[in-house]
This record gives structure tokens, sequence and C-alpha cells, in this order.
């Protein structure tokens, strides 16, 4: 669910190994100090370097081609000059000049040497290192500018996702593919088109006006949510998806970090930390899912529960409050109970009540659900779930059968239960959420007495 670009030769290639990756002998023989100051570069500053060259060219392709020169002239001469203070400014100076450059030799027309004139606003030669004492936030940071044009309105949700992840992030188109499950050729179009629509279309590379920017901003925010769900979900725990997970919380800081009044971007990021905290717990050796109230809480990163209890507090603190706020608050309930046993479920249903009002949806309804269940006792819930069936929004939501299923499983009703597991494994997206609920089935298909029912 992605939109391809290609970061190579404009004929659709895709970008060049990562510059300092192992086996990448193509600069020589930099030593370690160096490939690892590469690396990080690439992490921290492809986006930087990528948006500021399109900021001045408007050229999307010749931007990803010019800063993948940049991070590869680094491994040339740093091993020599040594790592600048400030990689950032020393590559997007290097990036933007070897644009201008590019620029030159390809101007046949007097309208391309203006072009090439304007863009160069200091005589700085092609590669030279910025000085030592040069700040990379002194250089404009058009990021910003960048996310807003990636999310605009007239591209599709596909195409916003994938342009996000390919100019911000640096991943291959092929490695975006394999994190939505798509082909290669298939997301390297869809980044074309993205990139046609921009150009043809005019698409203005900057922060919309004030009067529309909360619902761009809200756009922002749901296609970095869709980038962390990508690499959360059941069953997706792969290298890919774990780099899309790891990129969306790297972009969520961003946004925060570039937008400190707005608190749904602190919300969404305090979201992220406090769902990924759990990552290590989610699945067992065999690759198997792990239900929450199962999982060893020991395996939970603290660190990661704690900024992100932090930086919900910062959210809050600003009192606008929204659904990214609450669903960080849900998580934050859920990070806080030392066991299952002691977890604030009344706390939980209040909040999912609130997510209900901010943003109805039978999703969020079902989850208000589970949690009242987990207050007021399974026959409670079974019948708001029952309620859900009935109005049939969710028909062919594997988790509806699902979640049917454990409630009647927890009333030790043993064959209704086995009905509703088979309806869901028929409807399971994923080979993981599979053996799960094949799991549950066998439970209550089996000699042994079900779980005693909860109050």
């Amino acid at each position: 669910m992605s939109d391809g670009s290609t970061g190579g030769a404009r004929g659709g290639g895709d970008a060049a190994p990562r510059p300092g990756a192992p086996g990448d002998a193509r600069a020589g023989a930099p030593d370690g100090r160096v490939k690892e100051a590469v690396a990080a570069a690439w992490s921290e500053e492809w986006g930087r370097v990528v948006a500021a060259v399109i900021a001045v060219t408007g050229d999307w392709d010749l931007a990803e081609e010019c800063a993948q020169d940049a991070f590869e002239r680094a491994l040339e001469r740093w091993p020599r000059d040594g790592v600048p203070r400030s990689p950032g400014a020393w590559l997007t100076t290097t990036a933007r000049n070897r644009a201008v450059d590019r620029l030159r030799r390809a101007a046949n027309e007097a309208v391309k040497l203006r072009q090439a004139a304007r863009l160069a606003p200091e005589p700085v030669a092609t590669g030279d290192l910025v000085p030592e004492d040069a700040d990379g936030d002194a250089l404009p940071d058009d990021r910003l500018r960048l996310i807003f044009t990636c999310c605009h309105p007239a591209l599709p949700l596909p195409a916003q996702v994938a342009l996000t992840l390919r100019t911000l992030t640096g991943l291959s188109t092929a490695e975006i593919a394999r994190a939505f499950l798509v082909p290669e050729k298939t997301m390297a179009q869809r980044l074309t088109r993205a990139k046609s629509k921009i150009r043809n279309a005019g698409i203005p590379f900057r922060v919309p006006r004030r009067e529309v920017l909360p619902e761009r901003t809200s756009a922002v925010l749901a296609v970095l949510y869709l980038l962390f769900n990508a690499g959360y979900a059941p069953g997706a725990a792969g290298p890919d998806q774990r780099r899309v997970t790891a990129e969306a919380i790297r972009l969520a800081r961003l946004v925060a970090r570039l937008m400190p009044r707005e608190p749904e971007a602190a919300g969404l990021l305090a979201l992220m930390l406090l769902h990924d905290a759990r990552a290590a717990a989610r699945t067992d050796e065999a690759g198997d899912l792990v239900p929450l109230e199962e999982q060893d809480r020991a395996l939970w990163d603290r660190a990661r529960i704690a900024e992100g209890v932090t930086v919900l507090d910062r959210a809050l603190a600003l009192r606008r409050p929204g659904p990214y706020q609450v669903q960080a608050a849900i998580a934050a309930c859920h990070a806080d109970a030392p066991s299952p046993r002691e977890t604030d479920w009344k706390q939980i249903a209040l909040l999912y009540a609130e997510l209900a009002r901010m943003a109805p949806g039978p999703v969020v309804e079902l989850n208000r659900a589970v949690a009242v269940a987990m207050d007021e006792g399974p026959a409670r819930g079974l019948e708001l779930v029952e309620a859900l069936a009935a109005a049939g929004e969710l028909t062919g939501y594997h988790l509806l059968p699902a979640t049917r299923a454990d409630l009647l499983r927890r009333l030790g009703e043993r064959h209704p239960a086995a009905s509703a597991y088979r309806e869901a494994l028929a409807l399971a997206p994923t080979e993981a959420e599979r053996r799960f609920l094949l799991r549950r089935l066998a439970e209550v298909e089996g000699p042994t007495a079900p779980e005693a029912p909860r109050s």
C-alpha cells in the first residue's frame, strides 16, 4: 500500500546500495568509523538532503540521485579529510552543488542556464567541505514541506505512504514493496505516478496555509500511523517490516519536533513508542502470536515506555485532546499495569468511549466491547459484540468473530465458540493469526475444560 519511486537513473532504476553498507566497496576501503558515520548520516539526514534539493530544483528524481551521489562522495572524501562536524550540512551542500552541476551540463537553452545560476546562492565547489564550525541546522530544513507534499490530498493514500517512505527514509523500492507485500514493479509504478502527479499538477512544495493546516496535518499523521501499523501488524516480523516500524517512529519524532504546538503529533509518537515497547513479547520463539494477557512483561522495554509516557504528558499539557492522545493513554494503561489482573479496565473502557466520541467507528466499538468485557464480565461484552454483528458494519472483519469466540470461550460455551473460531479462521489475513486461532479452536474442541468465566 504505497507508492513507488525510482531513486536511480531517470529510466526507472532504484537507488544504489546504501553507502557504508557491508560489502559496498565502490568507494575503496573507508575505515569502520567513517562507514559508521556515513550509515548514521544516511539514517538521520537522507530526508533533509533530499528535501533541500527538491526545494531548489523541484525535481524529485534529481534530488534522490544527487543525494545518493553526496553519500558516495562522503565515502571517498571523509577518510581523507575527516568526518565533518556537521555531516548533514556537508551532505546537503554537496548534493545541492551536484544538482547545479547536473543542470549546467544539461543546459542547452538559456532558460536552463538561468535556472542553474539561480540555484547557486554562493560559489561553493561541488564536494568541498563546509566549514567545520558550520551548523547543519543552519541550513533550511525543508523536511516538513516535503512531508506535507508527499501527503497532498491529490495523491491516493497508498501513494502518500510510499512516497513518504521513499523520499524521507531512503528505503529502496524493493524494501518498501516487500514491507507492503506487493511486487516491486507495482511499487515502482506507484512512485513514478505519484511524482508525475506532483509535477504535472503543480503541487506546491510547502506547508499549507493556516486555514487548511489542521486537515492536512491529520493526513500526515494518518500516513505515519499507517506506516507504523504496516510493520506492527500481527505476523509482520520480517526485517523489512521492522525497518518500516523504526522509520515510522523516526518520522513521528521529526514531525513532533517540527510541530511542537501540535498535540496530536506528540500523541501519535507516544502511541508508537508505547506499542513498540511491547514488540519483543508479542511473539514466541516459534513466531506465534502471544496475546497481551499472556505476554512476559519482563520483555517490555521500560525505557521506551517511560519515554512514551513523557511524550504523552507533554501532549496532554497542551489541553487539546485528540484520538491519538486517547489511544496513547489506553496504551499507557496497559504499560503501567504490573500484571493483567491489575490492568485498569474500567479506565480503558472509559477511554474507548471517549475515542468513540472523537472518532466513531465499528472497530473502536469492538475494542470498547473487549474492555467492557474485561471490566464487567464476558456476558456484557458479548452483548455489545452481538449488537455490532447485527449492525453488519464489520462483516468480513476477522476480529469480530475472533472476539465473539473468545468471549464465548470464557463463558464456557464451547460449541458456539468453536463455530466462531472457524469463521474467524476463514477470514484471518496472516499465517500467524491463523495459527493462533487454530490453537484456540483446539482448546475448545479438546477434552479439557475451558477457562473459567471471568466476573
